[in-house]
């Protein structure tokens, strides 16, 4: 399984910098590796809590900064709100990129391998080695192109 991977990976990098496999660290991957994209730390506590009610925001907050720095996770920040997280790329073998709603903040996932392969021919064009990137698109997603486009009940006359 998947998971296992995840946390076979925690484990090597927890022993390898000499901390503790805690309890609430192990609730906290549980959640995190089996939770949805793209979770900001208040979503994952309220998740953990489910779990392990004594769970706060720094064990959290730390716990998520501790998987960034092992790869296995990513933070993002797609403009306003809070930063959010994701299992990384390298952790999944998943690369991936994102729409980004600026009306209802909804966060939409594709690979386009045409997208990739014209990345790959830019870094070629300035003779520049990509290590990572990140791509995102700022708009509208489509149902609230579709909602602002519905006829709006027009106010009464008196």
């Amino acid at each position: 399984m998947a998971h296992d991977r995840l946390h076979e990976r925690l484990n090597a990098y927890l022993a390898k910098k000499g901390l503790r496999h805690t309890s609430q660290r192990k609730v906290i991957a549980d959640a995190f590796f089996g939770g949805p994209n793209h979770i900001s730390i208040e979503e994952l506590l309220a998740r953990v809590r489910k779990e392990d009610a004594r769970v706060g925001y720094a064990t959290v907050y730390r716990t998520l900064k501790l998987f960034t720095e092992c790869g296995l996770a990513a933070e993002r920040n797609f403009g306003s709100g809070p930063s959010r997280y994701e299992l990384s790329d390298e952790s999944t073998d998943h690369h991936h990129d994102h729409l980004i709603c600026l009306e209802c903040g909804g966060i939409t996932e594709f690979h386009d391998p045409a997208v990739e392969k014209a990345q790959e021919a830019i870094a070629r064009r300035y003779g520049f080695r990509v290590r990572s990137h990140k791509h995102e698109m700022y708009g509208v997603c489509q149902a609230c192109q579709q909602a602002d486009e519905a006829p709006r009940a027009r106010p009464r006359r008196s």
